[in-house]
């Protein structure tokens, strides 16, 4: 049996974070999606912020190299209340995008209301709400220490969903004229 690389891809999903960045990698085979890795990179131990962006820089390489994924899936950082924290989230993403393109990988960015959507089918959804829908589709039992880590793994499957999706045509029609006109062949 050949291996068709045209019907399988890799994709390294991150959620990034200054003190936890969650990761998650996922084997597409056609419509079906197996888990390959997920885990955390912590920074706790930490104090110095470009320190941490260059162990956020080194350990996003070191994953793609590892596991040589097809695309890289990252989630937007979200505005909140405090600039500060919005600032160094936007610097720890582009330090990971950084990463992937300096292995020449294509960058998927996601909102964090539109992974929840993806997963759980509810925007607003909690953490363990998304790694509780993450283990039942994924078929994985461990709990992870912290929940970065399947929030890490939700953007990647939300990046194998769009693909799913995007593979059946939708298309809107202004009415049932219009429909009618397009669809000649499925009407009797």
């Amino acid at each position: 049996m050949q291996n068709d690389k045209s019907a399988e891809r890799i994709i390294l999903g991150i959620d990034p974070g200054t003190a936890v960045m969650g990761y998650g990698l996922v084997k597409e085979i056609k419509t079906k999606i197996e888990l390959i890795s997920l885990g955390v990179v912590s920074m706790q131990h930490l104090d110095d912020h470009p320190l941490k962006l260059k162990r956020i820089f080194e350990k996003t390489v070191a994953l793609i190299d590892q596991y040589n994924p097809d695309c890289l899936a990252i989630e937007a950082p979200f505005y909140g209340k405090n600039i500060q924290v919005m600032l160094k989230l936007g610097r720890a993403q582009g330090v990971a995008m950084a990463a992937a393109l300096s292995r020449s990988l294509p960058i998927f960015e996601y909102s964090p209301r539109k992974i929840k959507q993806s997963i759980t089918g509810n925007g607003s959804a909690t953490k363990e709400q998304v790694a509780a829908m993450l283990q039942s589709l994924l078929g994985f039992k461990e709990t992870p220490e912290f929940l970065d880590a399947t929030d890490g793994l939700a953007v990647s499957v939300c990046h194998s969903f769009q693909r799913v999706t995007a593979g059946k045509t939708s298309k809107s029609y202004s009415g049932w004229e219009a429909f009618a006109q397009d669809n000649k062949k499925r009407i009797k």
